[in-house]
């Protein structure tokens, strides 16, 4: 197998026909990943995606082959995938106000150009879902674009149907975790287009990684709230005066690896209904 790419978390591996996605236990926030991994992050979140992957199968196709004809160094942190062509956007649904959401608001009233009602507060619930879509980086950060900019980048018609789609999977899987008392707060997506020109959801779906997690019975706008997502330790490495955002990032404490492995682990059981087991 050939290496073919090494993201933040993922690894990506040319294997004949298809390619073999490995999820490893690193963390990047403000897009820089941190020295210090979080014991069995990586299969939590290959665990979690692949559960949703079936949740969603009715709603759109996913990239996924196989997550057991892997190697078994891999074993629960990788799944065998179709070859795609990616798309050059991070399909971004929002439910609540936070995050990057939040700040564009507070400055503009806006996100990716949607103007919102006037006195919404952090992690209020907007009156009902958007799409708000963000660049691909593949240097610095990504940056709001508007809906207009992804129907210029890759037409109308496929930006219709994703923007759709994005949405159509945030609702699925926001009303599924409320029954669990999850509240979703937003959440990334990524596509691609397979050699026969299906549109696929691909990489991870509704994990901690790439969605925030709040628990419904603590939820209260206008505070932070309780993040069984990657936000924990966003807001602990907040607290690090002396770090500016750039590589090398901080270490991070023993007691907030536990916490956040913690929390990963109290999400899955709380969405799938299972025990992890490691």
């Amino acid at each position: 197998m050939e290496l073919v790419h090494s993201g933040k978390v993922r690894d990506v591996y040319a294997d004949g026909d298809d390619l073999i996605l490995v999820a490893s236990d690193r963390v990047s926030v403000y897009d820089v990943v941190l020295p210090t991994p979080v014991p069995d992050k990586g299969k939590i979140l290959t665990q979690l995606s692949l559960w949703w992957f079936d949740q969603l199968a009715d709603v759109v196709p996913n990239h996924v082959v196989s997550a057991t004809n892997i190697p078994e160094e891999w074993a629960g942190r990788a799944v065998r995938c179709r070859k795609l062509t990616m798309l050059p956007v991070e399909w971004i649904a929002r439910g609540y106000l936070a995050g990057l959401g939040l700040k564009e608001y507070e400055k503009q009233g806006t996100v990716s150009g949607i103007r919102l009602p006037q006195g919404l507060v952090e992690a209020s619930k907007l009156p009902e879902p958007i799409f708000t879509p963000t660049t691909k980086a593949t240097e610095g950060h990504d940056e709001f674009i508007t809906f207009d900019d992804v129907v210029q980048e890759i037409g109308k018609e496929t930006a219709d149907h994703l923007r759709e789609v994005t949405l159509e999977v945030y609702k699925r899987g926001a009303e599924i975790a409320a029954e669990r008392g999850i509240i979703i707060a937003d959440t990334k997506l990524e596509f691609g287009r397979a050699a026969d020109g299906t549109l696929m959801l691909a990489d991870e779906v509704l994990t901690s990684d790439s969605s925030r997690f709040w628990p419904a019975d603590d939820w209260q706008p206008g505070r932070p709230q309780h993040a069984f997502d990657k936000q924990f330790v966003r807001d602990w490495s907040s607290t690090i005066t002396d770090w500016d955002r750039t590589p090398p990032g901080p270490e991070i404490p023993d007691e907030i690896v536990e916490a956040t492995r913690a929390r990963y682990i109290e999400v899955y059981e709380r969405l799938t209904g299972k025990t992890w087991e490691a």
